[in-house]
């Protein structure tokens, strides 16, 4: 029998009666034509080439559910839907991965600023430790529980200049200590 003289509505007769020949002349007559409706919609001929040879399988394995009045309209809908359906995949593919990939940065750099500033704590105890006693304790008072000079100087009894004094002492030797963290930002 030769299929390449059949119409189109005989070849899907033939197919759902598990015809393997009808089934080959389908795919020679509308390979082509499906291949550049998905290349069309992909961009890649690899792509295009995939689909449409999953578009043929599926064909052949739904051939006695599917119902199938134009063969040619059916086919090319069916691989614009394929062809739709990979798109939106490696669109949301791309999302996922930009997502992943933009996660591992705000992980590393929230990791980063929690380094950085344990680093800087340590350093600022290092450099406390150079301060004489009473200058750590208005320095903390000032600076960790802002507390004014006055409020400071009335604590501890002393005069607003020894604690306006203990400060700049104690910011002269944190700002030479702690150089090294120092940001031109």
């Amino acid at each position: 029998m030769k299929y390449q003289a059949l119409t189109d509505e005989q070849l899907v007769d033939f197919l759902k009666s598990d015809n393997q020949s009808a089934f080959e002349e389908i795919y020679h007559r509308y390979w082509y034509k499906l291949l550049g409706v998905a290349y069309h919609e992909t961009g890649t001929r690899e792509e295009a080439e995939e689909l449409v040879q999953d578009l043929f399988e599926k064909l052949w394995k739904r051939r006695h559910v599917s119902i199938i009045q134009h063969l040619s309209a059916y086919l090319v809908v069916s691989i614009k839907h394929l062809a739709t359906n990979y798109i939106k995949s490696q669109i949301t593919h791309r999302k996922f991965q930009e997502y992943l990939i933009f996660n591992e940065i705000r992980q590393s750099y929230a990791t980063d600023e929690t380094v950085q500033f344990s680093d800087l704590s340590k350093a600022v105890e290092e450099a406390m430790k150079k301060l004489p006693e009473k200058s750590v304790e208005i320095f903390k008072l000032s600076r960790f529980e802002n507390q004014s000079v006055k409020a400071i100087a009335q604590q501890l009894n002393l005069s607003e200049k020894a604690v306006e004094y203990h400060i700049t002492k104690s910011l002269k030797v944190l700002k030479e200590q702690l150089k090294a963290y120092h940001s031109d930002n």
